[in-house]
């Protein structure tokens, strides 16, 4: 029987010893049970963070940049060849997005693209509060397809700069404009990748590679960062259905904010060249053991006329430039940059190779003739 008791004994105890510890007594047992044992607090998850800092709130940033992105509406004409010599005028109309940089007083200046403008004759701009304005074109930069334009409106509201060379892949970034004319919308993914280039739409800018939907109406819009700060011009998708596919392009907002400066101050924006050279080309195998030349790094002066800059400084047919103001010169496409980038006025070092022989050329940088649209 005793042994029967001590089991029992402690299968009581036991239990009243759990009631004491998750604290399970009623109110006529709490004066006399012990305190309950009250596990510490859990930590507090972390905020989410990007890029270093606390993601916030997008529906805040979002109503913060959306009045600085204006829809644009661009009406001109264009002239078709008929048979028998005869001209047909077709009219013409391209509709985008802007973004509004600059106030001063109740005139703004708005950033676009080129291709947006076109050979346009009438400019218009829609704004966040339904406002129709008309708009005058201050000037416009073919090379990193941009263009200004001036807006009077006292309800205009400039977006806030942001600082590019910042970014980092995997940013999120958020992009905001017109496509398929659905204005005011907004689309939200990461920086996927930096420094893309493409020659065929410009040869200056290293473009900002996101996965924010971009379509056809976007061009010209705001690509923001965490903070509502322009950090991008959305510029082009690929694309092989013409819609969406999660690979869109952007002219990064420093570059934009030098070609907006300068379009505000000159009209037009003033493009380095060196004047004389009239055509280079890539070096390939063949070509490097035609001219002696050790490596297929840099290009070749295919052509160069025997008079100007380059012929003076000493730069003939077939040298091979290496180098541009110690800038390392891996193509054509890196040439013709670091040429139309360099300041007008400036004088710029050449890396020049000839047969076995390497020295340096100084030549002139003078202002590039504008091209007008490509």
């Amino acid at each position: 029987m005793r042994r029967l008791l001590l089991p029992l004994a402690l299968v009581v105890a036991s239990f009243f010893a759990g009631m004491v510890v998750t604290g399970r007594f009623g109110p006529a047992d709490r004066a006399t049970a012990q305190a309950p044992v009250v596990p510490p607090p859990a930590p507090a998850a972390p905020k989410a963070t990007v890029s270093g800092g606390p993601l916030p709130e997008l529906a805040d940033v979002a109503e913060r940049v959306i009045p600085s992105v204006v829809n644009i509406s661009a009406v001109g004409s264009r002239q078709m060849r008929l048979p028998f010599g005869f001209i047909d005028e077709q009219p013409t109309q391209s509709a985008g997005s802007g973004v509004v940089i600059r106030k001063a007083g109740n005139v703004g200046y708005v950033l676009t693209n080129a291709h947006v403008i076109g050979e346009a004759t009438q400019l218009s701009v829609v704004l966040w509060n339904r406002r129709e304005r008309p708009a005058e074109l201050v000037g416009i930069d073919p090379y990193a397809d941009l263009a200004l334009l001036r807006v009077t409106d006292p309800s205009l509201q400039p977006i806030t700069w942001g600082d590019s060379s910042r970014l980092r892949v995997a940013e999120w970034v958020m992009a905001v404009g017109n496509p398929y004319q659905l204005g005011e919308t907004v689309t939200l993914g990461i920086v996927s990748a930096l420094g893309r280039t493409n020659p065929q739409i410009s040869v200056v800018a290293d473009y900002i590679q996101t996965d924010a939907a971009i379509n056809p109406g976007n061009s010209g819009g705001a690509l923001v960062n965490r903070r509502g700060e322009l950090i991008g011009i959305n510029t082009w998708i690929y694309s092989e259905s013409g819609g969406y596919q999660g690979i869109g392009f952007a002219v990064p907002s420093n570059l934009a904010r030098d070609v907006a400066a300068q379009l505000e101050k000159f009209g037009k924006v003033r493009r380095g060249t060196i004047a004389g050279i009239v055509r280079i080309a890539p070096l390939n195998p063949g070509l490097a053991q035609d001219l002696d030349v050790a490596s297929t790094d840099g290009v070749v002066v295919y052509r160069i006329r025997n008079s100007g800059d380059a012929w003076d400084a000493g730069l003939r047919a077939g040298d091979v430039i290496v180098g541009f103001n110690r800038a390392e010169i891996t193509g054509t496409e890196a040439f013709e940059r670091s040429m139309l980038t360099a300041p007008v006025g400036s004088v710029a070092t050449l890396r020049v190779r000839r047969a076995r022989q390497e020295f340096d050329i100084k030549v002139p940088i003078t202002e590039a003739p504008f091209r007008g649209q490509r």
